[in-house]
């Protein structure tokens, strides 16, 4: 009784300490995506030179997915026309951090590692795209939607804001908000249960002091840590606590910051995508950088910066001096953790319902031979090609035909599947905005 006890006191502690920053997190989240939307993304991702790489980590580094959400992300990117490199780049900078997670940093691990995280991504996904491009020299065949260079003919009509891939209708403060508190935090929500109750586990299971005691080489300790991290997914948020926690129980600075490097940046299911659609060179470049990065800053940290940087007092003392800042007033932390976990219920809530929407509609629609479908978001003919391409492509699909002024997508095909071809539009950008009955 005396475990489940203390494993409650530490899950709601840290709770208390991360919400704040989490909910503050959230709302960046949603900022970015309306100030950031997905044609500007792109159109920084196209060439294969140092600068498109620079821009693909950079932009990367305050984008609040994790690898859940980047794998398709750097992976659309690759498809509408970025190269490998950029490709890379993104993919390994975006899962390490984010806007969320940096604050989340500060908040349990203190200053210093808040701002070596977002450098060390922003360093290690540079090197990464430009390891790539130099491996793997594989001319990507570019498709028509895929120039942002493009014909003359459409760059009358795709002015700036044309392909926002936002619905008109739509504003923009509903966008930031249903972004930042539904759709973003169904995505993450999972991953940062899991992270929390793994740190509730480890600190009440491992002795303090346990790696002092039984892993007396901070790089051997390094290397253990590097080794599980590679093949587990935990999200760049999540691993804070964990890595918090870590620290506590006698972990070097530099091995906490290989597993807050390699859990968010690695994972079995990312490699195995990246070795199916980029390719073996490519996957390669990404691991190296990723190794290499994590164990050169972790090294740097232990060996040449002050440890007592990098030392944690005070995690589980309220109102304490941690780190040179005053934690927050209990009110502000218990307000954020019943809201943010009101939210967490709402996005499973709201999930289960979708799904179970989704699959009714889709054993209806199964064995349609024509359906039209409305997609919010299509302004121009760049925009059409898109649609048309990508849905075409799919399987038991033989027409996709869009019609800009009715915003609609008529399509032909064998058992059409609903839910396939929504996942596709919006891994496009696109609002999917159901079928149009007759």
């Amino acid at each position: 009784m005396e475990y489940i006890n203390n494993f409650i006191i530490d899950f709601v502690d840290i709770l208390n300490q991360m919400s704040p920053y989490l909910m503050l997190g959230f709302l960046f989240a949603g900022i970015l995506k309306v100030a950031f939307p997905q044609s500007f993304i792109d159109k920084y991702l196209g060439q294969k030179n140092g600068k498109s790489v620079f821009y693909a980590s950079l932009i990367g580094v305050p984008l609040p997915l994790c690898s859940c959400g980047v794998i398709p992300t750097g992976i659309s990117f690759y498809k509408s026309g970025a190269t490998k490199g950029s490709s890379v780049s993104f993919l390994i900078s975006t899962p390490q951090t984010g806007v969320d997670s940096i604050l989340v940093t500060y908040s349990l691990l203190g200053l210093p590692f808040a701002i070596i995280r977002p450098f060390i991504a922003l360093a290690t996904g540079f090197l990464g795209g430009l390891l790539t491009n130099k491996l793997d020299d594989t001319k990507k065949i570019s498709t028509p939607i895929a120039t942002y260079s493009a014909e003359k003919s459409d760059s009358s009509e795709c002015s700036d804001g044309c392909c926002d891939n936002k619905s008109k209708k739509q504003s923009k403060l509903h966008t930031l908000f249903k972004y930042a508190f539904v759709d973003f935090l169904q995505d993450i929500s999972k991953w940062l249960i899991i992270g929390l109750l793994l740190a509730a586990v480890i600190s009440i299971s491992i002795p303090d002091d346990f790696f002092s005691s039984f892993i007396g080489n901070d790089f051997i300790g390094m290397l253990v840590i590097l080794i599980a991290s590679i093949p587990l997914y935990i999200c760049a948020t999540s691993s804070v606590p964990v890595a918090a926690i870590l620290l506590m129980k006698g972990l070097s600075p530099g091995a906490a910051l290989v597993f807050l490097m390699a859990g968010p940046a690695t994972n079995a299911a990312t490699i195995t995508v990246l070795n199916k659609v980029l390719g073996k060179k490519s996957t390669l470049a990404y691991l190296l950088s990723i190794v290499s990065g994590a164990l050169f800053f972790g090294l740097l940290i232990d060996n040449f910066l002050p440890r007592e940087w990098f030392t944690l007092s005070g995690l589980h003392t309220t109102m304490s001096v941690h780190e040179g800042h005053w934690q927050l007033p209990l009110w502000i932390q218990w307000t954020s953790s019943i809201s943010l976990s009101l939210l967490i219920i709402n996005g499973y809530i709201q999930k289960y319902l979708s799904r179970k929407k989704d699959l009714m509609h889709q054993s209806k629609q199964k064995v349609m031979n024509e359906i039209w479908v409305t997609v919010n978001g299509m302004t121009c003919n760049h925009c059409k090609n898109s649609v048309e391409k990508h849905i075409g492509n799919l399987e038991n699909i033989n027409l996709a035909e869009v019609n800009l002024e009715q915003k609609n997508l008529h399509i032909q095909g064998t058992d059409l599947d609903l839910a396939q071809i929504k996942k596709e539009l919006e891994s496009l950008g696109f609002e999917y905005g159901g079928e149009i009955s007759e």
